[in-house]
């Protein structure tokens, strides 16, 4: 299982990726795809809504489960992937490239350096 090392990740199992400014992607983890099984849909939050770290910020449903999205930093959503609609086996085919979730302009970047390393993020799968 890949967890890329430009990424950071939570606790949550979502990986957020730095982009310009104090933007971030959002998205989950190859790890958590994993576990839930065949992802049959995805929701999503609207452009506008702001959400806050550690908090629900939308759900996956899969043929085993529906899971609530955990919020890695707190903002305001700027984008979302609108492709999760039609397509959510996007999240188990490419989960950190096409089934990226939400854009967030970060209104606390610092919350970024509570985020793990990649390395980091496989110790505390391992332990589990």
């Amino acid at each position: 299982m890949e967890f890329p090392k430009e990424l950071r990740y939570s606790e949550e199992h979502e990986w957020v990726k730095q982009e310009e400014g104090n933007k971030v992607r959002i998205g989950i983890t190859a790890f958590a795809q994993d576990e839930l099984g065949d992802i049959v849909f995805v929701e999503l939050p609207e452009v506008g809504d702001d959400i806050t770290a550690d908090e629900p910020f939308g759900s996956v449903e899969s043929v085993k489960t529906v899971s609530e999205l955990y919020a890695p930093v707190s903002g305001k959503v700027v984008e979302i992937n609108s492709e999760l609609d039609d397509s959510p086996e996007l999240v188990n085919e490419s989960p950190y490239e096409k089934a990226w979730m939400i854009v967030v302009e970060a209104s606390n970047p610092s919350e970024l350096d509570e985020l793990m390393t990649a390395e980091k993020y496989e110790d505390m799968i391992k332990e589990d």
